[in-house]
């Protein structure tokens, strides 16, 4: 069987404040959903005997309308080609209790062929030539192991196993998100003829024949570097080809050298750095290392709306020079002005005007009733 293996779409992901003009939707979710229409066409493409979701089909266990109806419609393009869906719940998109019902049940009344595991159990689908193993996102991290006893493998057919979690090969890359398990290493067995894996971004093989198929889109910056898309997988040969998927492109415009530029130099370099990107609706990342303190300080606050009007985002992340700074010996806390330090503090942190403010007149009112606290214990000292 020749299939296509994909993962993590998030539909209904949504970032950033820009607006579509025509639907005064989400720009960053318009074009998640746009790409993932565009994707399911390029698979199509490829003439697979079935596509393979291997969890986080949405972004939220109660998805948007919007999300629905993206699904739907591509729905309607694989049933025009006779390509069947199958697909399990990941931790994003998966009812945390089992009284919840699920939104994938949805899916069921469509007349495409789906074939969707969502119930917290191990679930057997057969389509071709081809068994697929299904254990979607589990309650609790045992439930892995209890479901994987339960898979009947077929001496006859080729048998997929398609599951989401964090496979112990990449434990040091999890995302921290609700109801991520780890999976048992043991289940990367070579028993299978090939495992779909969902919930690390990546593409990246972790066994012999398991694989992350990665997702189509950058969900964060910390995926810059990540290979995006989906994978084409012959059962037969075991041939297993990386897929190249639409997505909105993300760019580290790597490191400005900004030691000796003033306030305003940084503002330029950054916008220079910026005006290269062709790709409209990018997302970029440059970083600004050499900056002393003062230089930061004087440009307010670096603002990257005043260069990315082409752009979807701009992350400007900040190297600032490490300074000598005097420190206190212990004698001297006792003269220490706590309010006026906290201030300065804060003003470092570089916060947004109105949250500034009002992080400042929290933290003074905690440490002014603190402080009065203690001289109340001090005066009654004998």
């Amino acid at each position: 069987m020749k299939f296509v293996h994909i993962a993590d779409t998030h539909l209904g992901l949504a970032a950033f404040n820009k607006i579509d003009p025509e639907t005064g939707m989400n720009l960053r979710e318009k074009l998640v959903y746009e790409n993932f229409l565009a994707a399911i066409d390029v698979i199509l493409r490829e003439r697979p005997d079935a596509v393979v979701h291997a969890g986080d089909l949405f972004h939220t266990v109660r998805p948007k309308t919007r999300a629905y109806t993206t699904v739907l419609e591509a729905l309607e393009r694989l049933q025009d080609a006779g390509v069947p869906l199958i697909l399990i719940a990941g931790n994003h998109s998966m009812a945390k209790t089992r009284y919840t019902e699920s939104p994938f049940a949805v899916l069921e009344y469509h007349g495409a062929e789906v074939h969707a595991a969502y119930r917290y159990r191990y679930e057997r689908v057969e389509v071709g030539d081809t068994v697929f193993h299904l254990i979607p996102n589990m309650l609790e991290a045992g439930d892995y192991r209890v479901a994987f006893d339960q898979v009947d493998l077929s001496p006859s057919s080729a048998n997929v196993l398609v599951t989401h979690g964090l496979a112990s090969m990449v434990a040091d890359k999890k995302l921290h998100t609700i109801a991520e398990h780890e999976i048992d290493s043991t289940m990367i067995s070579d028993d299978f003829d090939y495992i779909a894996l969902g919930h690390y971004h990546g593409q990246v093989q972790v066994g012999n024949r398991a694989w992350y198929s990665g997702s189509i889109e950058h969900c964060t910056y910390g995926e810059i570097h990540d290979r995006k898309g989906g994978l084409v997988v012959d059962t037969t040969s075991g041939q297993v080809t990386p897929l190249p998927l639409p997505k909105t492109p993300m760019y580290d415009l790597g490191t400005l050298d900004c030691a000796d530029l003033s306030a305003g130099g940084v503002a330029d370099a950054v916008a220079g750095a910026v005006e290269g990107v062709a790709a409209p609706h990018a997302m970029c990342q440059v970083t600004v290392a050499g900056m002393r303190r003062e230089t930061l300080r004087e440009m307010g606050r670096l603002c990257p709306a005043d260069f990315n009007n082409h752009l979807l985002d701009l992350k400007v992340r900040t190297e600032v020079v490490e300074e000598d700074t005097p420190r206190l010996a212990a004698g001297d806390l006792a003269g220490l002005d706590y309010v006026a330090e906290f201030g300065r503090f804060l003003t470092e942190k570089h916060l947004p005007p109105e949250r500034e403010a009002y992080v400042l007149k929290k933290g003074q009112e905690v440490l002014k009733t603190v402080i009065r606290a203690h001289q109340e214990v001090d005066d009654a000292s004998p």
